[in-house]
This record gives C-alpha cells, structure tokens and sequence, in this order.
C-alpha cells in the first residue's frame, strides 16, 4: 500500500504544543498534526483533494504559521509543499536536524518585516519646480506639444520621482537595519523603488512599525511607504533548507477563487 501524501506547513520543535483547533488548507480545513522525529517536527495535515493555490487556502496557509509563529521559533514552507509520505518527512527532518535546529535558534524571539516604497505621485508639481532639466523639457512640451514631447517628459518625470522615492527610502531603510538582526532584498516588485524584508526581533517590531509611520507622514511628497507585518520569516530561510525540510519540491499550483 503507498503511503499517503502530507501537506507541509512548517518545521518547529518537537515539544511546541499546537495552539487547539489549528486548521489548514483544504475544504473543510484539514486538522493540522505534529509529526515528530527527534528534537524536531513537522506540522502537516493530509493533502486536500485537487490543491490548487486558491485564495482561501493560501489565507489559511499564512494563518496557520502566523499562529505558530506568535508562540514559537517556525521554519515556515511555502504553500503547496507537499511530502509522499511520513518516512519522507522524517527521514528529511533527521537529515537537515543540525541545521534546522540552527534556524530555529536564529529565528526565536524574531518576525519578518517587509518594507516596500514607492513614487509620491503627488511630488510631480515639487519635482518640476526644483529639476532643471525636467522643467526644461515641461517647458518645451508647452511651447512646442507633440507626442514625443509628451513621452519623454513622462519618461523625465517617471525617473524623477523614482529617483528622489529612493533616495527617500534609502534613509528610512537604513534606520531599520539598525533596528533589525538581518536584512535582505526581496525580488524586484513593479512600481517599487525598494523591497526590503528584516528579521526584526519581537521587542523592537513596534519600534519598527512607529519609525515608519513618522518618516511615511514626514516623506509623504517623496515616497509611499509600506511595512508589512509580522510575517513569517520566509526570507530568512534557505531556499534549500525549505526543500530539505519536506524531502520535496513545492508541486505547481495554479491561483483560483
């Protein structure tokens, strides 16, 4: 008989209590349970029917960790980790125990923060006035309109903005790194002059979320600025050690309602 496929969540201690009435993804959601091997565990359910990424679940996947994440050090999955089996899963967790067990560590006490920054589109009057060759090309587009007067004022005006956004945001990251154990940068996000995420230890995330929404008032011709958290600590984990953790790759999903 083949063993039945587990649905992965996250890898925490072994001795962590599941907070009562812990639910998944799946519909119904599907009852979460700990998976032990060692000093280590995972928290898994079985894998519901047809899993796809639909929005419903990929909430209550972020709901589940966020609930562990409040009362325990959590080696977060991404969603759709899905192991062939309990063997699967404890061989994976004996294999990578030293290091997941040093993850752990590193990430007890700490939440993620994520700091993204965009263009202030209300600073194009400001930019106009201070930027010489913007003005310059403002000035011509008005004495001589044309198309491609026009692209490339927009173009000019685009790039400034972006230009002063960042260096804006630039002193509002800084600040945070101070406050934060590590940092790194996130993916290139359309529209986005930054995209930072910080291990941000549990006492100083109020810190963190007051500095940000001053600078965010203070900047507000400048730069959009938006913090997002407390998350788990996805970017703080290796990639690698994700995989190891389940003894599998992510399966693809496709997004439904």
């Amino acid at each position: 008989m083949a063993p039945s496929p587990l649905y992965v969540y996250a890898v925490v201690h072994a001795d962590l209590a599941l907070p009562l009435g812990l639910r998944g993804v799946g519909r119904p959601p599907a009852p979460v349970r700990l998976l032990s091997a060692g000093e280590l565990a995972a928290v898994v359910s079985d894998v519901p029917p047809d899993l796809r990424a639909r929005r419903r679940d990929l909430t209550g996947h972020q709901d589940l960790l966020l609930a562990l994440c409040a009362g325990a050090p959590v080696l977060p999955m991404r969603f759709g980790m899905v192991a062939d089996g309990e063997e699967t899963v404890r061989r994976a967790l004996d294999a990578a125990a030293a290091t997941h067990l040093a993850t752990l560590r590193r990430l007890d006490r700490r939440t993620e923060m994520n700091l993204k920054a965009m263009p202030a589109q209300s600073g194009v009057e400001a930019l106009v006035r201070d930027d010489p060759a913007v003005r310059r090309l403002a000035a011509d587009v008005r004495r001589r309109p044309s198309y491609e007067g026009n692209v490339r004022l927009g173009s000019a005006i685009a790039e400034g903005l972006a230009r002063r956004a960042a260096q804006a945001a630039d002193g509002v990251a800084q600040k945070l790194a101070v406050l934060a154990d590590e940092c790194v940068q996130g993916a290139e996000v359309p529209g986005c002059v930054l995209n930072t995420s910080y291990l941000m230890p549990h006492a100083h995330a109020e810190r963190c979320r007051e500095l940000v929404g001053r600078r965010s008032a203070e900047l507000r011709d400048l730069v959009e600025l938006r913090l997002t958290g407390p998350l788990p600590c996805y970017s703080f984990v290796p990639r690698e050690g994700s995989r190891a953790a389940a003894g599998t790759a992510p399966r693809p999903v496709a997004v439904r309602s």
